[in-house]
């Protein structure tokens, strides 16, 4: 896979992360747990997506 395509595959996994959240924020009683961990994934994403747009 080259760098523009693991970039772009990043950028999708966060997309889907962003709307996990939502998702679970629309619940009437959102799980705290889930949502901290979705968080935490998706800002693992965004880090790893700038590590790859500082190379380029």
């Amino acid at each position: 896979m080259n760098v523009e395509s693991r970039a772009e595959s990043l950028r999708q996994k966060h997309q889907d992360l962003e709307e996990a959240i939502e998702e679970e924020n629309q619940r009437p009683m959102p799980d705290s747990a889930v949502l901290s961990d979705l968080k935490r994934q998706k800002l693992r994403i965004k880090d790893e997506i700038a590590r790859i747009d500082a190379k380029h």
